[in-house]
């Protein structure tokens, strides 16, 4: 099986920063896309950004400028940085993960248990 597991949402003061991890382990034979969608109460689960194994992004429009989305292939991980945040970017933030668990599986996304980011004075 395939496990994501994201770390380092929190309560930030807007203007602030904070860099969101997500690691995947488990049976994983390739992993061509990782990535970062956001959710709010009511809303449908949204792009943030999306990096694939090449280095190769796709980032939001409300997010270009602010947040920088990169990837450790070794230790298959991708990270969020998120710079100048405001209020309308608290949301539950959602790792992604496009993993192949053998050379002739299909590819399958897996998705990590959400992380809490706040924005508030």
């Amino acid at each position: 099986q395939v496990q994501v597991v994201e770390s380092g949402g929190g309560l930030v003061q807007p203007g602030g920063s904070l860099t969101l991890s997500c690691a995947a382990s488990g049976s994983i034979y390739t992993i061509s896309s990782m990535g970062w969608y956001r959710q709010t109460p009511g809303k449908q689960r949204e792009l943030v950004a999306i990096i694939g194994s090449g280095g190769n992004t796709n980032t939001a429009d409300g997010a270009k400028g602010r947040f920088t989305i990169s990837r450790d292939n070794i230790k298959n991980t991708v990270y969020l940085q998120m710079n100048r945040l405001n209020s309308e970017d608290t949301a539950v933030y959602y790792c992604y993960a496009l993993v192949r668990i053998s050379a002739t599986s299909p590819s399958r996304g897996y998705w990590g248990q959400g992380t809490q980011v706040t924005v508030s004075s």
